[in-house]
């Protein structure tokens, strides 16, 4: 028997369509649009302003970070280090005071340092190790620093002058892009050791005499002149003129270092940077370009070592 109502002996009914509306809830079915930004909604301003008081109940509000100004070129730099320290002193480095750190760790190269310091009339202070660290810009100082004062840059001509009064064959070393001090304090290592009679560099985007460059160099930049030019271009143009000639290091040069017959003569040697080599403009102030032959499985040399390498050759020559 086939199934019937509840109990009521009727049989079911078959459902139909449910009845339409019409339209009327067609409004109902639209969108209400995008999602406003948050600074838009009502409770915005509240919640912002909730959260705000709450952080400052806890110990502040947030602050921003402020911008690291650059340095002037006329602000002091610093020497971190003992043994820096001691060979700045020793080789009388301009400095203006000595920074030892509160119960430093006293060793002979401490004791040294203040002592010449003391001869030289250079002022001692004694401070924390968190203000050494601000100094040297977090680099290691093992307790003491030593400041210097803006290094004075000499004028590109009197590079030339310094050996003209020694009576020496003018040797200038050129950096063109050397962008690390460390580079730098190298080279004028180098140059001291193979008689060159200064380093010139541009104004800009190059390394600067900084206390990196004090610190690599081991003192040597107290008797090295370095001389700075606006436009490294034009001051090579004026040493050719002058009877020098620019001699260009580079990986891609035309001739190995060692057949260059000018080594001899009244020169600057140019030394790129390591990754992009000689610029273009300083490669069309070059009497001749070279490279430095080595073997293969070496791609490059590192600006510091291919000066030096370059130096030695030339001294070798001058000494036949």
């Amino acid at each position: 028997m086939a199934a019937g109502g509840r109990a009521s002996g009727r049989p079911a009914k078959k459902k139909g369509p449910s009845k339409g509306t019409g339209g009327q809830g067609r409004r109902s079915l639209e969108g209400k649009g995008a999602t406003p930004p948050a600074e838009m909604r009502h409770w915005y301003k509240d919640k912002a302003r909730g959260e705000r008081l709450a952080r400052e109940e806890r110990g502040g509000a947030r602050r921003t970070a402020p911008a690291r100004q650059r340095r002037s070129e006329d602000a002091p730099e610093y020497i971190g280090g003992r043994n820096p320290v001691l060979e700045a002193l020793q080789a009388g480095v301009p400095s203006n005071a000595l920074y030892v750190a509160q119960r430093v760790d006293n060793d002979d190269r401490v004791r040294d340092s203040i002592r010449i310091a003391a001869e030289r009339g250079i002022a001692l202070l004694e401070v924390t190790r968190d203000k050494l660290d601000r100094l040297t810009e977090g680099a290691v100082h093992q307790g003491i620093a030593l400041q210097i004062p803006a290094y004075d840059y000499a004028h590109p001509s009197d590079l030339v002058e310094l050996a003209h009064e020694a009576a020496e064959i003018p040797l200038i070393v050129a950096l063109d892009s050397v962008t690390d001090p460390r580079n730098l304090g190298a080279i004028a290592r180098s140059a001291t050791a193979f008689g060159a009679h200064g380093l010139l560099i541009p104004s800009r985007r190059s390394a600067g005499v900084t206390g990196g460059a004090w610190k690599t160099s081991a003192g040597t930049l107290a008797t090295m002149r370095v001389a700075r030019a606006a436009n490294l271009t034009a001051a090579l143009r004026e040493y050719r003129e002058a009877g020098l000639f620019v001699i260009g290091l580079d990986g891609a040069g035309d001739a190995d270092l060692e057949d260059v017959e000018l080594l001899s003569e009244p020169l600057v040697v140019v030394v790129g940077s390591e990754g992009k080599g000689l610029s273009r403009l300083v490669r069309e102030q070059c009497d001749v370009v070279t490279r430095i032959p080595m073997q293969a499985a070496a791609e490059s040399l590192n600006a510091g070592v291919a000066a030096g390498v370059a130096l030695y050759e030339v001294a070798r020559h001058r000494r036949r």
